[in-house]
């Protein structure tokens, strides 16, 4: 299994700086509503626990680091959210593992510069339901950020787009996010 280019996380005090999990997930549409969510690259479990507390469903995590992992399962057992599958999965060469439209969410956050965006938008095409939101975040390309992949590997929004809707995805909005000034974000639908 190997790592999507420029993937490496930073210190968990640095990352959890960068966003705010809650009012992110409410903007992309991931309110408190029934059904299942996956998370393709959970790094830390930042957005894991907070949209396990906004669903119903399970929230199934995979990360292709087992450091990764073992970071987002303790800090869950931490929290006491249980309603929580969290595995080492290459989910780039062999999926989620979850059933066709069996997710109600799918999160797609910072991960879109690696090497074959279009096959990770298929497969969240693949896995949520019609009337689902696939959520996607992403650094900003045109100003100085923190943090974040090369600005040459960055997607823009317009190119998320066209790679979305070649994937069987439609754009639904481009939401702005609270307090996350070096982000983007976007809604896709089945």
């Amino acid at each position: 299994m190997a790592k999507g280019r420029e993937s490496d996380m930073p210190p968990p005090e640095l990352w959890e700086g960068f966003f705010e999990p809650d009012g992110i997930l409410e903007a992309l549409g991931c309110g408190v509503s029934p059904g299942d969510v996956v998370e393709f690259g959970c790094g830390y479990g930042t957005f894991t626990i907070a949209a396990a507390r906004r669903v119903s469903g399970t929230v199934y995590a995979s990360d292709i680091d087992p450091t990764m992992v073992r970071a987002t399962i303790d800090r869950l057992v931490r929290a006491g959210v249980r309603s929580v599958v969290v595995e080492t999965r290459d989910f780039v060469a062999d999926g989620c593992g979850r059933p066709d439209a069996s997710a109600t969410f799918v999160m797609l956050f910072n991960i879109l510069h690696i090497e074959d965006p279009i096959g990770l938008l298929r497969e969240a095409h693949r896995v949520v339901r019609v009337g689902g939101v696939v959520g996607v975040i992403h650094w900003r390309h045109d100003i100085e950020t923190p943090r974040g992949p090369s600005l040459e590997i960055r997607p823009r929004p317009a190119q998320c787009r066209a790679w979305a809707e070649k994937a069987g995805l439609r754009w639904l909005s481009s939401p702005e996010l609270p307090n996350s000034p070096w982000h983007w974000g976007m809604k896709l639908g089945r």
